[in-house]
């Protein structure tokens, strides 16, 4: 994958909702602009990961399936300092 995250959340096994709640506590330790990846087995983070994103001011630059895992990478809202 191009992104490049800046954290790495690894949520995998945990059911729904906890790797999206998780999700959100790892963002808000990011700076605006960061990117965190989550992985995730459960497989209605997908849909959960798509609202939460249509409903924030978030990006998903990317997501995919690999197997079983779920990864989701995540642009933290605002300004970047770079």
């Amino acid at each position: 994958m191009a992104v490049q995250p800046d954290d790495v959340l690894d949520a995998r096994g945990l059911p729904c909702p906890l790797p999206l709640l998780k999700a959100k506590q790892a963002l808000s330790r990011l700076a605006p602009g960061q990117v965190l990846e989550v992985m995730a087995t459960d497989a209605g983070s997908w849909r959960d990961f798509e609202t939460f994103i249509a409903q924030s001011g978030h990006e998903m630059p990317a997501r995919e399936e690999r197997g079983e895992i779920y990864h989701y990478w995540i642009r933290k809202a605002g300004e970047a300092s770079q």
